[in-house]
């Protein structure tokens, strides 16, 4: 499966710095030196209702992440999935009357365009699970083998008791998991489990669903967290930097993925950091599909907004926080965005060097891109005032903005 175009990072004269993040799993900081290589792995869409500010602040977020690191001279190994078959995305073609490939593909599509339209730089790996199957397979056959997963009615799951580490990303106590475990995909209520959060690895074919083979496993398809460990795996390997998405997914997505890495490789940790983005809310509640209080990028680009308005909307708020979006965020950004243009399009203007260094502290400081705005905005302001005689100035801060906070001016 292919990403989309990247769009060019300007080169900016100095160095960039280490970057140090939250990590959930320790509920501290974590600076991270990842040495030549930075690899993230960023938890991708299921492809309907694509794409709305949620989807769009998470990868706004670890596209900062790559900037960083790329400032500093890094080359980052990114790799994205996309759940191009889960029972979302069935049942939503099921109740549309779509085909669930022609969805799929759609809203795979539409992702592609409002990521591009938002100049976020493309992983170098965009795997579907559906493409993925035959590395998940051997997996799970393998853990299968190993005494980690057991089979009920002919579907597959996984023993979380056989992980040592289990509870150690999301650092959430049973019952808490348990609660989850229902509002997010799981079955904890099923008979025959032996533990009621272990989770789903193949689920055996059912009538009027898709299937493939799955070896010694039977007819069926994958579940949804051993897909994103399978494409992890293949492409990074273990310990890799950054483990990346909306909070949502501590648990279970990332605890569960976690567990059957290390149990597959007898190796911890799976990701050196966990990093996750906060909720984006709209009309008093979280933004999500099942609600359907969603608000659109290609909606917003459809009716005008430019992609760079919409881009500091979403920057204007710290990735680990949980907002609301509304519409006097998108005005406040075509107030910025206008007032920066005006600002650059001067030939010479107050000295560069400090709003430089400003931004790539703040970013670097657990990706603070509200305190990298207000630097901008200060040298702005001063344009807009007195300002100044440095030739070249004006140029340094628009490749500046652009390389590290993706906003061409």
């Amino acid at each position: 499966m292919y990403a989309w175009p990247a769009p060019k990072v300007p080169v900016l004269p100095g160095q960039g710095r280490d970057l140090t993040v939250h990590d959930t799993s320790t509920d501290g900081r974590v600076t991270l030196g990842p040495g030549p290589v930075a690899r993230l792995y960023v938890c991708g869409i299921t492809p309907y209702d694509a794409t709305h500010m949620g989807h769009a602040a998470t990868y706004v977020a670890f596209d900062l992440a790559q900037r960083v690191w790329l400032d500093a001279g890094r080359e980052v190994h990114y790799v994205q999935n996309v759940t191009d078959v889960d029972d979302p995305l069935l049942e939503r073609a099921a109740a549309t009357g779509v085909e669930w490939t022609a969805l799929a593909e759609r809203e795979t599509a539409l992702f592609r365009e409002d990521m591009t339209a938002l100049r976020l730089l493309p992983p170098r790996h965009y795997i579907g699970a559906v493409e993925a199957i035959p590395d998940i397979v051997p997996l799970i056959e393998r853990l299968r083998t190993m005494g980690a997963a057991y089979d009920v009615d002919g579907d597959v799951y996984f023993s979380v008791d056989s992980a040592r580490h289990f509870g150690e990303v999301s650092r959430l106590d049973a019952a808490a998991m348990r609660t989850l475990s229902a509002e997010r995909g799981g079955d904890p209520e099923r008979p025959g489990k032996k533990n009621p959060v272990d989770p789903l690895l193949w689920r055996a074919a059912r009538p009027g669903e898709p299937s493939w083979d799955g070896a010694s496993l039977g007819p069926g398809r994958p579940g949804w967290h051993i897909e994103c460990v399978a494409i992890a795996l293949d492409k990074l390997g273990m310990g890799f930097d950054m483990q990346g998405g909306g909070s949502d997914l501590a648990f279970p997505h990332h605890e569960m993925g976690a567990a059957h890495a290390q149990v597959l490789t007898g190796e911890h940790p799976y990701a050196a950091s966990y990093v996750h983005a906060g909720m984006v809310a709209y009309e008093g509640e979280k933004m999500s599909k099942s609600k359907g209080n969603l608000v659109f990028v290609s909606r917003l680009r459809a009716a005008g907004t430019d992609p760079a308005a919409i881009r500091l909307a979403l920057l204007a708020h710290h990735y680990r926080s949980d907002w609301e979006w509304t519409d006097a965020d998108l005005a406040g950004a075509e107030r910025r965005l206008a007032h920066w243009r005006a600002a650059v399009s001067r030939p010479d203007g107050p000295p560069a060097g400090a709003v430089v260094e400003e931004i790539r502290a703040a970013l670097a400081d657990d990706l603070d891109a509200p305190a990298a705005l207000a630097a901008v905005d200060r040298w702005a302001d001063a344009q807009h005032g007195a300002g100044g005689d440095d030739t070249g100035a004006t140029g340094v801060v628009s490749r500046a903005v652009d390389a590290l906070l993706g906003v061409a001016l």
